[in-house]
């Protein structure tokens, strides 16, 4: 009985694949080479999903690309905020079937396919805006709006993709975004300071006598690694507590988001180690790595650190 299961799947699959239009058919391509050319840490999460499932994750990936990179740019501010706003305007009218941007047919079929909300991409949208000027956080509840936004949205969308059998996913869902983005917040702790940018709370800097004026300016001490560490730590709680997701995903979606998150653990962990000397260069895993640990999702032998 399972085996005819698999099989009808298959052939639901390869029949709507026949029906897709040529103009489908080239958006999700589009969308595909997005992803393909981001090198996202991610990306090779995307490979242990049926295809539909992958060309979906590229969908949405491809469209909150596109969006970020209209805030994080060297234009004028007033053209940025000018971009955001057409951009907008572009998903609305693409909502109603009127496209005027390549990703926006994969991205539409992907919300109609798998029943997302368009609020999640309007939430990314604002979080973007949130950017635009620069913004100071006084504690990490006033910082989780922020992360909500540009993080949790995505990852509300993506359970609708993998499968999720509870409404309690989305809690976790919630957290794990959270992790996510605090992980690249402390990557970035020097490229946002060059625009000026302070993610991290001030009350959290007061704690250990350091100012977002001494971050601004390049003060890096041991105050500074007293808060790397502390933040950290609040990140590897809430990686552990997002693990609660996974019960909740369909197989295909358990590995992909485990993929994820030990991606995510490995460059906590480098963060953390490099605590010291935080603002020299940029942390990232090798590609190599992101593929091993991809495959030993794929073949079950994964072994998250987080447990």
């Amino acid at each position: 009985m399972e085996k005819v299961e698999a099989v009808d799947v298959r052939l639901v699959a390869f029949e709507r694949d026949s029906k897709l239009n040529r103009t489908l058919r080239q958006s999700y391509r589009h969308c595909a080479q997005s992803a393909r050319r981001a090198a996202s840490s991610f990306y090779w999460s995307f490979w242990l999903l049926p295809r539909a499932k992958r060309r979906a994750m590229c969908a949405l990936y491809a469209f909150s690309r596109h969006t970020d990179d209209l805030s994080d740019n060297e234009q004028p501010v007033e053209i940025r905020i000018a971009a955001i706003a057409g951009w907008r305007d572009s998903l609305e009218r693409a909502l109603n079937e009127n496209f005027d941007d390549p990703l926006f047919p994969a991205l539409v079929d992907t919300l109609q396919q798998f029943d997302i909300s368009p609020q999640y991409l309007h939430d990314i949208i604002e979080g973007v805006e949130m950017d635009l000027e620069p913004r100071r956080y006084q504690t990490f509840d006033d910082l989780r709006e922020y992360c909500y936004r540009v993080a949790s949205a995505v990852g509300l969308a993506c359970i609708h993709i993998w499968g999720f059998t509870s409404e309690k996913a989305k809690e976790p869902a919630i957290k794990c975004g959270l992790a996510f983005q605090l992980t690249n917040i402390l990557r970035d702790l020097k490229e946002d300071a060059a625009r000026d940018r302070v993610y991290l709370p001030l009350d959290d800097l007061q704690r250990f006598d350091y100012s977002a004026e001494e971050l601004l300016e390049g003060v890096y001490d041991k105050r500074l690694t007293k808060i790397i560490r502390f933040e950290t730590d609040r990140a590897e709680n809430l990686y552990r507590e997002s693990t609660e997701l996974l019960p909740y995903l369909h197989p295909d979606g358990q590995r992909a988001l485990e993929t994820m998150m030990h991606t995510y653990w490995q460059l906590l962990a480098a963060i953390r180690k490099k605590a010291d000397n935080p603002m020299n260069g940029r942390i990232n895993l090798p590609t190599h790595r992101k593929v091993s640990i991809a495959l030993s999702a794929a073949v079950g032998v994964i072994r998250s650190p987080v447990n």
